[in-house]
């Protein structure tokens, strides 16, 4: 196998996991008007998608560990993909929510098999550049979907923005079923059993750098279902100009984030074992600044600088977090760490805090539902700080 193509094969499936995963929330605004929806049956959408998609992660982990990966990779785009155009037909708040839903079961498959199947194929030291660069889908792709939604949906409706997401992931799911999974094919004899998982639950490091994680995703579900809102109802942007300015905002700070934090968790690795953990700490810490600074300003262009420098922060531990993973555990139980990891950020992290952001938005406002969300950085150090010890 080629190790360039497994790659951008992966990384485009990885690219339209997010395209598909945010385009919802730049529409926000045209299905809040035309289902008549309060934030918190918004926020609502968001969460079922994310329960779902951190419930599923185990079983595929589990079935990740024991069977041919690239056909599991391929369903899970089949899955995704559908589901993500049959939210263009719903007819009410109750066939959308369960749509959404369905869209977290191709995803969860997907996010628990990539990364681990990637990192296999590489040396030790590339793990954390290499992670990082497959990272760059997020941000890319996030950016993609907001802009994606917000320019379809203004000219065309969120229904057909539904569609047009939801129709590459056949062409990928094919490419990906001509991929090989080698490792596996040369070791069938050590399929883990139930009693190889329960080390992850005592691995202080794995938990540690699990929970860190867990922080940060609460705060980038809550500013990525809502800034597009946010800019919307505070700064009096279109509902375009709102996910095409968001969408930007998340590329180039994405890419800058990641790839920065790529290399400086590569070069700190070479002068200490602890470089994964006190990079995300010290990223978090310095995120939270600039997240009230933007809260606070009046100013769109104030707005926007200080987010987004927040977001090249929060985004710069991306590849020394799957890195960690990677290195706290062993290979052969990899895939179940790995969903272990997804469940327990989504639980802990954005599967409620678009909810709770909305339901504190509903009571109070949209600025001080926010500004509540990003104090769960400061916990996150702290996680991310302990697990070097």
């Amino acid at each position: 196998m080629k190790l360039q193509r497994l790659f951008w094969i992966l990384f485009l499936l990885n690219l339209l996991n997010y395209i598909d995963r945010q385009v919802l929330y730049s529409v926000f605004p045209l299905l809040q008007s035309d289902l008549h929806l309060t934030d918190l049956q918004l926020g609502t959408l968001a969460s079922a998608f994310m329960l779902v998609y951190m419930c599923y992660a185990p079983l595929m982990g589990y079935l990740a560990d024991r069977i041919n990966r690239p056909r599991l990779i391929a369903l899970s785009a089949l899955l995704w993909s559908g589901a993500t155009f049959v939210c263009a037909s719903a007819k009410n708040y109750i066939s959308l929510l369960f749509a959404r839903a369905c869209v977290g079961v191709g995803e969860g498959g997907f996010t628990t098999i990539a990364q681990p199947f990637l990192a296999e194929h590489y040396p030790k030291e590339k793990h954390a550049p290499l992670l990082a660069l497959f990272g760059l889908a997020l941000p890319i792709g996030s950016a993609l979907g907001y802009m994606l939604g917000g320019m379809v949906g203004q000219h065309w409706g969120w229904r057909v923005a539904f569609m047009v997401a939801g129709i590459p992931g056949v062409f990928l799911a094919l490419a990906a079923l001509t991929l090989r999974d080698q490792s596996r094919e040369q070791s069938r004899a050590k399929r883990p059993t139930l009693k190889n998982y329960l080390p992850l639950v005592r691995n202080k490091p794995f938990l540690s750098v699990c929970f860190a994680q867990a922080m940060s995703t609460f705060v980038m579900g809550g500013l990525s279902a809502w800034m597009p809102m946010y800019l919307h109802r505070y700064l009096g942007l279109s509902t375009q100009q709102a996910g095409t300015q968001f969408g930007v905002l998340v590329i180039i700070a994405g890419a800058i984030g990641t790839y920065s934090g790529g290399k400086l968790a590569a070069y700190w690795l070479a002068k200490t074992n602890a470089a994964y953990f006190k990079l995300t700490a010290l990223c978090f810490i310095c995120a939270l600044p600039f997240c009230w600074l933007a809260l606070v300003s009046a100013s769109t262009v104030c707005t926007l600088s200080c987010i987004g420098l927040a977001l090249v922060l929060l985004f710069m531990p991306t590849g020394a977090i799957a890195a960690a993973l990677v290195a706290t555990t062993k290979k052969y139980i990899r895939s179940m760490a790995f969903a272990v990891n997804i469940f327990m950020i989504h639980l802990l992290g954005d599967a409620f805090s678009p909810t709770i952001v909305g339901w504190i938005s509903d009571r109070y406002d949209l600025k001080a539902a926010v500004l509540v969300a990003t104090l769960m950085l400061l916990p996150g150090a702290w996680a991310a700080w302990r697990a070097k010890s």
